[in-house]
């Protein structure tokens, strides 16, 4: 088992299902470096284990950044990040729950929260859930896109990243 995989997870918020990919880093054949990012709201009150996302795919091994940030809904920003955490990803983290542990960070009931991932020296694929407008996958947040060549950033309701917010119990 990988160190930095967890079989079970008391999650308060989660968005499980995976049937299409996002990718993040740097893409081979592209002068450009894409980082993704999911919103979400804090449940309950708690204090942070980690946050897993899905591996979909790796094409190279490679480091992974997570921040976590705050996020205001009403002007759709992005705060300063308030935990950082990284993680190297081998080719056969390909198909497996990555966990990113943020052991400091305590989540407000009812705020919302939001987490990016980048990479300077890989490209890989990461579970997500695609919907549609009338039938998102996720309510409570939504997927984000950044590309550095052209400085754009989209948001999408119709998709989300396959995600786990793990607590401390």
């Amino acid at each position: 088992m990988n160190s930095n995989t967890l079989n079970s997870v008391n999650s308060i918020v989660e968005q499980t299902t995976n049937n299409a990919t996002g990718w993040i880093g740097h893409h081979p054949s592209e002068d450009n470096e894409t980082t993704i990012g999911q919103t979400f709201v804090a449940s309950k009150d708690a204090d942070v284990n980690s946050v897993e996302i899905y591996s979909n795919i790796v094409t190279q091994p490679g480091n992974v950044m997570m921040t976590i940030h705050s996020f205001d809904t009403q002007k759709d920003s992005w705060g300063p990040a308030l935990e950082t955490s990284s993680v190297d990803i081998k080719k056969t983290d390909s198909g497996k729950w990555i966990a990113f542990q943020i052991p400091t960070l305590h989540l407000d009931k009812g705020k919302s929260y939001g987490f990016l991932l980048e990479s300077h020296d890989t490209y890989i694929g990461i579970g997500e859930a695609a919907g549609s407008a009338k039938h998102p996958p996720f309510i409570s947040g939504q997927e984000w896109q950044f590309t550095d060549k052209n400085k754009i950033r989209h948001s999408y309701s119709y998709f989300s990243l396959a995600f786990k917010v793990g607590v401390k119990q």
